[in-house]
């Protein structure tokens, strides 16, 4: 899979910002489900901030904690419009100081909306990542770390999607296929471990 792809819906980049937003401890399908009404109506900052917090509760109570995260959207695209001429910016920092943005969510958009070669960490990452022993590591940050120093640069860009695609799909939390892994002579994880 030379051209991986992240599996969120958006149209642009603000709407990437608010899946990705929306994606924290929830599925990916559950937020494009939501969101696939959502944006057709709402693009930008300027139309959530119009659309409002009540209404866009309507719009995604059914993913995880939408209460929380309809504030903070709502938030975030008042900062956007404020800040940053209603553009979503392409800079660490200036993106985790957005409610509701953390590092792993700054990781995924500057890497799909700007090309940066950046590694976002999640569940699947960090558990592939320590199965496999390629980067162990006690925390995600440990990890996102030991990822970048251990991915050759030509990797990096599609880095994240791959392991994130291997770990959804191949090598699972409770049942991985390790006979479908193409990566299984180089893995040290011990099947024994799961029980198979």
């Amino acid at each position: 899979m030379p051209q991986p792809k992240g599996e969120l819906d958006y149209v642009n980049t603000y709407t990437l910002l608010v899946a990705v937003v929306l994606s924290a401890q929830a599925t990916d399908v559950g937020v494009n489900k939501a969101t696939g009404p959502l944006f057709k109506k709402v693009k930008t900052p300027q139309a959530m901030v119009r659309l409002g917090e009540a209404r866009l509760k309507d719009h995604i109570k059914t993913i995880g904690l939408f209460n929380t995260k309809a504030k903070n959207i709502i938030k975030l695209s008042e900062l956007l419009l404020r800040d940053h001429g209603g553009e979503v910016p392409n800079d660490p920092k200036a993106l985790e100081a957005l409610p509701g943005v953390g590092r792993k969510t700054a990781n995924v958009v500057r890497n799909i909306a700007f090309g940066a070669p950046t590694i976002a960490v999640d569940t699947h990452i960090y558990r592939v990542s320590k199965r496999t022993n390629l980067a162990a590591g006690k925390t995600v940050l440990a990890v996102e770390k030991k990822l970048e120093k251990v991915t050759p640069d030509e990797f990096k860009l599609h880095a994240h999607h791959w392991l994130i695609l291997h770990g959804r799909y191949t090598c699972k939390a409770r049942k991985p296929l390790c006979g479908d892994c193409v990566v299984e002579d180089l893995c040290q994880f011990k099947r024994k471990e799961m029980g198979a």
